[in-house]
């Protein structure tokens, strides 16, 4: 065992500083609030951006657009990307998972016209009409659950 190869490193954890433990600690009596004030006292404090009074930035900045909080989040697949499985695979939204080809799933996913598609595939998630001509052209079949 070497010095770098200590862990954690050393002087890189400090364990906490304990307050309220005599005027000889140096964090004594106040424990290191000071005297009096909003800030001294038991669950005092400001909220987030809270400037004394004066109005917020927040609200002193105009405000713009609007966000449709039922807006469905559809993740997107490229065609050519099924041309990594085999012939006569039956594609669906486990085997992409699996696959590495999406990661996080919202609303959904949606095959798009993106590139060319050169396996026979049973696809089982939804495609555009354009996608399913592809796959069809190519002797596969999409099957929509």
């Amino acid at each position: 065992m070497k010095l770098n190869e200590l862990s954690p490193a050393p002087g890189s954890t400090h364990s906490p500083i304990r307050v309220g433990r005599g005027i000889a600690s140096g964090k004594g009596k106040t424990s290191g609030r000071g005297h009096k004030g909003q800030k001294s006292r038991s669950g005092g404090g400001v909220r987030p951006g809270f400037e004394g009074g004066q109005m917020p930035l927040s609200r002193r900045l105009p405000k713009r657009g609007f966000t449709n909080i039922w807006k469905k989040q559809i993740v997107e697949i490229p065609i050519e990307a099924l041309n990594s499985f085999e012939d006569d695979t039956v594609v669906t939204e486990e085997l992409l998972w699996e696959a590495g080809l999406i990661n996080k799933v919202k609303d959904g996913v949606k095959v798009l016209n993106n590139g060319e598609l050169t396996k026979k595939l049973t696809v089982r998630i939804p495609a555009t009409k354009a996608a399913t001509e592809q796959i069809v052209a190519r002797g596969g079949k999409v099957e929509v659950i």
